[in-house]
């Protein structure tokens, strides 16, 4: 049943392409699957909505077909999209992925040369985001590698938070997307305004090198945090 938590998420939208061969890294010629819808924002608003939150995302698509697909999966799914901006002439954000025998996975991303970051962040934008009664706010670090993006996140995270939203982080790094000097400066931003935190064991460990859970935990509750979900792919 819907209506167990209201749940808003912002950042990029992206259609997947996945290569159908192993370790290639996108090096050589392969037949690629797709389009699949995709971005970590997306995904996890498609099944915060499919687990019964009542769910908004704030984005953009372009207007083509890509973004179609992504926009017909959200909205048959329940999710709310009228802050979903479609815009003309650039195209919607895309990722390559080519996996390896080792579990590791190789990503070529257009995001900052897409309309994933063009989204509204004006004040009428929180507005809705307000009027929408919002529990939390979901940002993953995928959004926050392109500087113009992670400003218009940060700010309307802020916002947010001022009038007693809470914020939920995801780190998602990705090397492929740290190229600002500065990102590491947004992620402790964003771990600052946090309520929850959810790295995966790689987030952990290059965040928190050398520590175990309970040290880095305990370190977070203390700032004021009160959950920190480390996920174990497989384990849970």
């Amino acid at each position: 049943m819907r209506g167990s938590a209201r749940i808003g998420c912002i950042g990029d939208l992206l259609v997947e392409f996945v290569c159908t061969s192993k370790n290639g890294r996108h090096l050589r010629a392969g037949q690629y699957a797709g389009p699949f819808p995709s971005g970590a924002p997306g995904i996890f608003i498609d099944q915060a909505a499919q687990t019964g939150g009542d769910c908004i995302f704030l984005g953009a698509v372009g207007d083509d077909a890509f973004g179609r697909v992504e926009l017909e999966r959200l909205a048959s799914h329940g999710v709310d999209t009228r802050l979903i901006r479609i815009v003309n002439g650039v195209p919607t954000g895309t990722a390559f992925v080519s996996y390896n025998d080792d579990g590791s996975r190789d990503f070529v991303f257009n995001i900052a040369l897409s309309a994933a970051g063009l989204f509204e962040s004006r004040a009428d934008t929180i507005a809705a985001l307000a009027a929408f009664n919002l529990d939390v706010m979901h940002v993953s670090g995928s959004s926050l590698g392109n500087p113009q993006m992670a400003a218009k996140v940060l700010g309307v995270c802020t916002a947010l938070q001022r009038l007693g939203v809470k914020i939920s982080y995801d780190p998602n790094l990705r090397k492929e997307l740290i190229a600002d000097p500065a990102y590491f400066d947004i992620v402790a931003e964003m771990m600052a305004m946090a309520t929850l935190f959810l790295p995966s064991e790689e987030d952990a460990e290059a965040l928190f090198p050398g520590q175990t859970l309970p040290e880095f935990a305990a370190a977070l509750f203390a700032r004021g945090m009160s959950y920190v979900v480390l996920k174990k792919g497989a384990l849970g």
